[in-house]
């Protein structure tokens, strides 16, 4: 059964009259088409008895019908009412439409009320959502052979990056030069914004790569990605510039051992909160359980943050073809930031990472 297929057979088994698809991401994994419309409109709309079809700013039409979608792709300009034509459509197919199923995770306010004058005999009780999320939840054989050259671009870049690394250059200055090495291979796009942070700056968890220029004896964090055919890479690595201090050094230690006992650990029949908390213990026992202030990780894909998320309280049995990081982090304000991060994906017998980049603490500089 197709991917289309089946939304429409969940949209005949709830009783749904349209399916409205609108996350980029989303329409992507399903038809192959990828654009981010910004502030356009762009929408798979898939009936249960019917054949979908596509709506698209006019000047997407071309690429769309260029990828083998083999349904209606529909137009609209700029200063036309995209509502309208897509009521019409709708209403050509099915004139009496009573129920709207949506993607509640990703649809904004506005979207929705316009929907909603659009087909005022609906209602938009159904949530999609998490019936994507369990599609994408088991990756295929191609997926995974997507993220693992995803993967091996994101160890180039890591060693472009530690051997940019001089004390004096910026956190910046960096990140420029790992992803101009990546676009003269031919990788032009990033998986999510390069981060490199020195020092103590690493202790921000999602802090920004900014003019921070490094000193000697002290930890860097990297945390990139790069993108092969819309699937992604996220792995991260801290390294060392000079002499780290012994505190700098058993906070890397102990993040280290929480690294490969999780990634050891996780095979098919644990659940998600098992695998958190064997890195978490590692954590705690060594004195820095408040320091790790994050899940030890998300599903990862076609997008960077995916279902399922690697915490306490999810109860979820791992099975083959999930993938997903194991990132435990250790964030002490003033001191210093260590994360060490690979992506996997579940095996029969346990997991394979993505990035094989050293996790053994690499100087640099």
């Amino acid at each position: 059964m197709s991917k289309l297929e089946q939304i429409q057979t969940w949209a005949d088994s709830q009783k749904a009259d349209l399916v409205y698809v609108s996350d980029p991401k989303t329409i992507q994994y399903l038809t192959g088409f990828y654009s981010d419309p910004i502030e356009r409109v762009l929408a798979l709309l898939v009936f249960p008895d019917q054949d979908p079809f596509m709506f698209a700013p006019a000047l997407e039409v071309e690429a769309i019908k260029d990828t083998g979608f083999k349904y209606p792709v529909y137009g609209y300009l700029d200063h036309e009412n995209p509502w309208e034509k897509i009521g019409a459509q709708v209403n050509k197919r099915n004139a009496n439409v009573k129920s709207i199923a949506l993607e509640k995770t990703q649809l904004s306010v506005e979207r929705l009320e316009a929907l909603k004058t659009t087909f005022t005999s609906a209602t938009f009780d159904l949530n999609i959502s998490p019936f994507f999320e369990k599609m994408r939840l088991i990756k295929t054989p191609d997926e995974i052979e997507k993220l693992n050259i995803a993967g091996k671009w994101a160890d180039f870049a890591f060693e472009q990056g530690f051997v940019a690394v001089k004390a004096g250059r910026s956190e910046q200055q960096v990140a420029a030069d790992l992803e101009y090495a990546l676009k003269q291979k031919g990788i032009m796009e990033m998986s999510f914004d390069t981060l490199v942070q020195a020092g103590a700056h690493a202790a921000e968890p999602h802090g920004a790569t900014n003019g921070t220029k490094f000193e000697n004896n002290e930890l860097i964090l990297f945390d990139l990605g790069t993108v092969w055919e819309g699937y992604i890479s996220d792995a991260s690595r801290t390294v060392a510039l000079g002499k780290p201090t012994e505190k700098q050094l058993d906070i890397y230690n102990v993040c280290l051992e929480a690294q490969l006992t999780a990634q050891d650990y996780a095979k098919p029949g644990i659940t998600a909160a098992s695998l958190d908390k064997v890195a978490r213990d590692v954590i705690t026992k060594a004195g820095y359980g408040e320091y790790f202030i994050h899940r030890l990780g998300h599903g990862m894909g076609m997008s960077e943050h995916e279902y399922p998320s690697i915490m306490e309280g999810n109860d979820l049995l791992l099975e083959p073809g999930m993938c997903f990081s194991i990132e435990p982090g250790i964030y002490i304000p003033g001191v210093a930031g260590v994360r060490i991060e690979d992506c996997v994906h579940i095996t029969e017998t346990g997991n394979e990472p993505f990035t094989h980049t050293s996790k053994d603490l690499t100087y640099v500089g």
